[in-house]
């Protein structure tokens, strides 16, 4: 398994029980603390592996760090949250590669094992299908308040632990239910990652602003202006994807393309298995268990969002 339909991880297979899945992702930081910056880069590195129900096995760093500006102990405490997050996953961190950068950089290649019957995929739901988030949204919004020192410690402090919450527990809960389709919302935001679903899959989705959870301090934050500009992008690059209902304001349209760093898994399931799988997560303490939408027929891919 390649790149052909922008699925979260390469898939290389062994034999006839083993495959290999691999993946690389890496940030800038987000909040102030160095620690915290490390948790966060680390879980967002193995969603990938996750989301296509895998066990990471273990990992590398990757680190761009400006040695002659910042002192070497902030990079010791973004290794020591990296490294204390591989190891709540059950993996380890065994070398890495570092540059002298102007910026900080941090973030991991993950290896993972899977059954290759097993796999799930981001191109394989089907119509019918029940959608499922399990993280809410407005990460994105958050940490730009933050870089504007717009935002609250309480309000940091919730963005932090939700960030570095890893999605481990919803890839084992889908695993154990058995589901069509998922990947995990980052960059792209919510609709960016479903329309790579749905345009990978040929079908279409239907999804309710009034289901989706969102954090609340990203609604104060948004309509005072303060978003990412990948937000942004995302919503002008969707403009062809997306019929939103007029209903729809600009606030929400942004908060559900909003660029999310280590946000949730999103998950195609049989409508007979939601409940099962909604259950599931609950008890496998996932941050959240929305039932948001439904895939429904459209080769053109297309995501209708109502209120």
């Amino acid at each position: 398994m390649g790149t052909e339909t922008s699925d979260d991880a390469a898939v290389y297979q062994l034999d006839g029980g083993r495959a290999i899945v691999q993946t690389v992702d890496y940030i800038t930081p987000v909040v102030d603390d160095p620690y915290s910056c490390g948790q966060i880069a680390a879980a967002n590195s193995l969603s990938d592996i996750y989301a296509m129900g895998a066990t990471p096995l273990f990992a590398l760093n990757i680190v761009g760090f400006p040695v002659g500006s910042l002192p070497l102990s902030i990079l010791e405490e973004i290794l020591r949250g990296g490294a204390d997050k591989v190891r709540e996953a059950g993996a380890s961190i065994i070398g890495g590669h570092s540059i002298d950068d102007p910026e900080p950089k941090y973030g991991l290649v993950v290896t993972g094992l899977i059954d290759p019957t097993k796999i799930v995929r981001n191109s394989t739901s089907h119509v019918g299908d029940d959608l499922i988030l399990t993280k809410p949204l407005g990460l994105g919004i958050i940490t730009t308040g933050i870089k504007r020192e717009k935002v609250e410690k309480a309000t940091i402090d919730a963005a932090v632990d939700l960030m570095a919450t890893l999605n481990s527990g919803a890839s084992k809960a889908m695993v154990e239910v058995g589901v069509h389709a998922c990947t995990d919302v980052t960059g792209f935001g919510l609709l960016g990652h479903l329309h790579e679903m749905t345009s990978g899959g040929k079908v279409g989705a239907r999804v309710f602003l009034s289901r989706i959870p969102v954090l609340a301090e990203a609604w104060g934050l948004v309509q005072k202006g303060i978003f990412p500009g990948g937000t942004q992008r995302n919503r002008e690059s969707l403009r062809e994807a997306i019929v939103w209902n007029p209903e729809i304001q600009e606030e929400a349209q942004l908060v559900l393309c909003d660029a999310q760093t280590s946000g949730g898994l999103l998950i195609a399931v049989p409508k007979q298995r939601t409940t099962t799988l909604i259950q599931r997560l609950r008890a496998h303490q996932a941050p959240a268990s929305a039932l948001i939408g439904e895939v429904i027929e459209d080769p053109d891919g297309r995501i209708w969002v109502e209120p």
